[in-house]
C-alpha cells in the first residue's frame, strides 16, 4: 500500500489534536490531551515540563511507536494513521532519528560501526555507510575517534555518537529525549549547541524533551507540557 501524503507545505513534523490514553484500573488515564505541534525544517523545539506531564508520550507518538486514540501525526509528508506496523517501522528507518536518554551503545562495536549498523538496516552498501559514518563523526566533533569503543570514550563523547547514529539515515525529523540528563552543565551545553548546529545545517526538524530549563533560551521555540496539555509555543531569541 502507498502511504497517504499531504501537500509539500506541511512541516516535517505535525501533530494535530492528538489525544492518547492508557488503561488505568477501570478507567483511562489521559497522557496527551488534544496536543497540536508543528516543527519546521532546520529548527529545534524544546518541550519542557515536570516528570509525568506527558513529554515521553509526546515523543513516543511522534516517533510512531505508539498510536494515539485520535488526531493526526504527519511525518515527512506522510499521514501515519493508516500505516501498518511494518510501514511505520520503514518510516522510522528512513525519516525519523531518535536520540535516547542513554546512548545504549553496543560495547563490542567501534564508534564508526555503531553508525554503520543503522545504515545496514536500510540496505546501504558498506563503502557508502563507512564514508557517511566518518563524515557524521567529524560533524559531531569526533574526527579521529572512529576506531574507539564505548569504554574508551567519555559520557559526552558517547552522547555525541548517539546523536550521530540518529542522523545516519538523514532523517527529516529528530526526536531527542533528555540529552543532558547524565552530563554536567558544561558538557550538556556543548551537546545542545551541537544539536542546534546540526538541525540548522542539515534542515532537520528537531524536538528536544527536557525538564532542565537552564538552556531553553538557546532553542528556536519552547513549549511547556502540563498534565498532558501543551501550552502555546514561545519563540526565543536563540
Amino acid at each position: 500500500m502507498t502511504p497517504p501524503t499531504t501537500p509539500s507545505t506541511t512541516p516535517p513534523l505535525l501533530l494535530d489534536e492528538v489525544t492518547l490514553t492508557y488503561p488505568d484500573g477501570e478507567g483511562r488515564l489521559t497522557a496527551l490531551d488534544g496536543v497540536s505541534l508543528s516543527v519546521a525544517a532546520g529548527t529545534v523545539t524544546a518541550c519542557a515540563g515536570p516528570s509525568g506531564s506527558g513529554k515521553s508520550s509526546l515523543l513516543a507518538v511522534a516517533a510512531t511507536l505508539v498510536t494515539p486514540d485520535s488526531g493526526r501525526v504527519v511525518v515527512a509528508g506522510t499521514d501515519t494513521a493508516a500505516l501498518t506496523p511494518a510501514e511505520k517501522a520503514a518510516l522510522r528507518r528512513t525519516s525519523i532519528g531518535i536520540v535516547f536518554q542513554q546512548p545504549n551503545l553496543l560495547p563490542a562495536l567501534t564508534a564508526a560501526e555503531q553508525l554503520q549498523v543503522m545504515a545496514h538496516l536500510s540496505g546501504r552498501r558498506p563503502r557508502e555507510t563507512r564514508a557517511r559514518a566518518l563524515e557524521l563523526l567529524a560533524a559531531v566533533g569526533l574526527d579521529g575517534q572512529a576506531h574507539r569503543r564505548p569504554h574508551q570514550l567519555s559520557g559526552g563523547q558517547r552522547q555525541r555518537i548517539n546523536i550521530a547514529r540518529a542522523l545516519m539515515n538523514e532523517p527529516a525529523v529528530l526526536l531527542v529525549d533528555e540529552p543532558t540528563s547524565a552530563l554536567d552543565h558544561e558538557r550538556g551545553a556543548a551537546v545542545l549547541d551541537l544539536l542546534l548546529t546540526l538541525a540548522r545545517d542539515r534542515g532537520t526538524a528537531t524536538v528536544l524533551v527536557t525538564h532542565d530549563r537552564a538552556h531553553l533560551d538557546r532553542m528556536d521555540t519552547v513549549v511547556t507540557m502540563t498534565d498532558g496539555r501543551l501550552g502555546a509555543a514561545r519563540a526565543t531569541t536563540g
